[in-house]
């Protein structure tokens, strides 16, 4: 994860996460090193939040690179690929 732009995405994405989490958690205490399941999401469920990140972050994401994640600090190094 790129630190210089890495805290800002992260951020937005605590909140995109947590607009879409079926389960309560401590979204502040969500850092890049937190696995996506423990937070509720799986390969399939992360996938309802694919068009969630697209529109938050003005980018294009392919699902499969989006399954392929498993912490919350990969997703942000995806969006910082892909333009965010």
């Amino acid at each position: 994860m790129d630190e210089d732009g890495g805290a800002a995405i992260l951020a937005r994405l605590r909140d995109v996460l947590r607009d879409s989490a079926v389960e309560e958690h401590d979204w502040d205490a969500v850092v890049p090193e937190t696995h996506i399941e423990s937070l509720g999401f799986d390969s399939l469920t992360i996938l309802d939040v694919l068009y969630d990140l697209e529109e938050e972050f003005g980018v294009a994401l392919e699902p499969k690179q989006v399954v392929k994640t498993h912490t919350v600090g990969e997703i942000v190094t995806l969006l910082q690929q892909n333009g965010a």
